[in-house]
């Protein structure tokens, strides 16, 4: 693994008796010594700490709205101060060249990206705006379950008034925090942008406090999947519009009204006639997974394949079985299609996402 990057939290990972798997570029925990079940648990119980410090941190300047709105279908400009969004990268066809999060922090938009498509996406950025920053000095730790807010508000008391997406500044041992309130678990939680020098400090403050847990990508994986949100690669790609990805939400009155973003014309037809197929939720019967790339059929013999899973596993708080795949749109919920899984047809049931409530704090 020499040429896979680490980031500053690597040697905790490994103090912490992390198994290191590469993902995205990097050398990544995917699983601490009690083991991606309980990791999962725990983060719905009380509080897991997640290092996200792969992900990329941009800094726009705040006069690139206009530039940033002609790359995604979100309302950029009706963005309120110390607030974040949602929002996708679009090519001209309708597709998802990745997803992200923007914040208005008053002089300028943060942006956050994943890790597998940092490099292109700030490419992206920098051939359409002018002053893209990197930010590389800094990591990005994400806090999530029901007792987050109580453990890092030990560490840091303002952050307990934030409400769900919003951002802010807060200092800890003389260093600027950089916090959203959101997540990619379905639970309430936090994302924190921390200096270097003081990111690995932090974390262990956050790791004393009796509620926190360190937790790896596996687990990160289940909960993602709980809550129906999808992965970068996976669930969402060139080839999925945000209207079949079903991630129509982040798409605001003012852009469907005017468009001027790449792949506008499908996107908007999607948006009033709808599309051709849906990401939709599944539940197979009994405990076996159906996991990606699983072709799901309309009938339990015959017929040529209707679709197939992009994200499947089992769910550690459902305890069952649950998988998204994109289907004929016209299908029903409650409706029976089958998995092939190895050369067996398996019933599965399409049912509404997310699998597990969410709790985030509104």
């Amino acid at each position: 693994m020499a040429d896979l990057m680490r980031t500053g939290l690597y040697d905790l990972h490994l103090e912490l008796g992390a198994k290191m798997v590469p993902f995205a570029g990097y050398e990544m925990p995917v699983q601490y010594p009690m083991g991606v079940l309980k990791e999962h648990l725990h983060t719905r119980a009380a509080a897991g700490l997640f290092d996200v410090s792969h992900m990329g941190q941009v800094i726009l300047p705040i006069t690139a709205v206009a530039a940033l709105e002609a790359l995604v279908p979100v309302d950029i400009a009706g963005l309120g101060l110390n607030r974040q969004r949602y929002a996708m990268f679009t090519n001209e066809a309708g597709g998802i060249l990745d997803d992200l999060m923007v914040a208005n922090r008053g002089d300028h938009l943060f942006v956050v990206v994943n890790a597998a498509c940092k490099g292109a996406d700030i490419a992206h950025l920098r051939a359409h705006i002018e002053g893209v920053t990197e930010v590389t000095d800094r990591a990005l730790l994400a806090l999530q379950g029901p007792a987050a807010e109580a453990a890092l508000a030990r560490l840091v008391p303002g952050v307990a008034a934030m409400r769900f997406m919003d951002v802010g500044t807060f200092g800890w041992q003389g260093a600027d925090l950089w916090i959203s309130r959101s997540g990619y678990t379905g639970e309430d939680g936090f994302e924190i942008s921390v200096p270097d020098a003081v990111a690995v400090a932090f974390a262990r403050a956050l790791l004393d406090q009796p509620e926190v847990a360190p937790i790896g990508l596996g687990a990160r994986d289940s909960l993602r999947l709980e809550a129906g949100l999808c992965l970068y690669g996976h669930d969402i790609d060139t080839t999925t519009t945000p209207v079949e990805a079903g991630l129509t939400w982040a798409i605001q009155k003012r852009r469907r009204a005017e468009g001027g973003f790449p792949g506008a014309e499908r996107i908007l037809r999607e948006l009033t006639e709808g599309p051709v197929r849906l990401r939709m939720g599944l539940r197979p019967e009994g405990r076996a997974p159906m996991r990606e790339g699983v072709e799901i059929f309309a009938e339990a013999t015959g017929g040529a394949p209707i679709g197939r899973v992009t994200s499947g596993g089992f769910g550690p708080s459902i305890e069952a079985p649950m998988a998204m795949a994109y289907l004929p749109a016209g299908l029903a919920l409650g409706t029976t299609v089958y998995g092939e899984v190895r050369g067996k047809r398996l019933p599965a049931t399409i049912v509404a996402m997310p699998f597990q409530p969410t709790t985030y704090k509104r």
